[in-house]
């Protein structure tokens, strides 16, 4: 497998972020029933851009990530501080996208171990109850990570958050 980068992106690299997620809500759509409104295109044939990405370039508790592999672009990852269980924390993986040619390679376990040990701290990674793919990753994926500590999962059916809750500590 080539090198994989994270890195912090640049106000720059915003278009790339914005661009990566229309293929990340178009995934994600997949959970959605074609009765409700959720994940509509607009007129324009994209996605509409979720209110809250501008904030990843305004708030210093939020951080837009880039993944690449061997230089290459293949995701993004969005970091925040909101909480979905209510206890306090100082990562939340808000958003995680690898692109489809890139999965089940181990590059998004390579890239989660390398943003838990560039932002150590109290974490909390919610998924949707509804995303499968994601319940069967995310609980193998953090156990592996080698300055993980004391990782707990919550299951949670009310107004914060519907699905499971896995909180640990990202040891430096």
């Amino acid at each position: 497998m080539p090198d994989i980068s994270v890195s912090i992106a640049s106000a720059a690299e915003r278009r790339l972020v914005d661009n990566l997620f229309q293929f990340y809500v178009y995934d994600f759509s997949e959970f959605s029933s074609a009765e409700t409104p959720d994940f509509e295109f607009a007129e324009n044939g994209q996605f509409a851009p979720p209110p809250f990405l501008d904030t990843y370039w305004t708030q210093a508790d939020r951080k837009p990530l880039l993944i690449r592999s061997g230089g290459r672009l293949a995701g993004f990852a969005l970091l925040n501080t909101h909480a979905h269980s209510g206890a306090p924390v100082d990562w939340n993986m808000g958003e995680f996208f690898i692109a489809r040619k890139f999965r089940r390679t181990g590059m998004a376990s390579s890239a989660l171990r390398q943003i838990l040990a560039d932002f150590p701290g109290l974490w909390e990674i919610a998924v949707a109850r509804r995303n499968a793919p994601a319940k069967a990753f995310w609980p193998k994926a953090i156990a592996a990570a080698p300055n993980v500590a004391g990782l707990r999962c919550q299951e949670l059916d009310d107004s914060r958050w519907r699905g499971p809750i896995w909180s640990f500590v990202a040891a430096i």
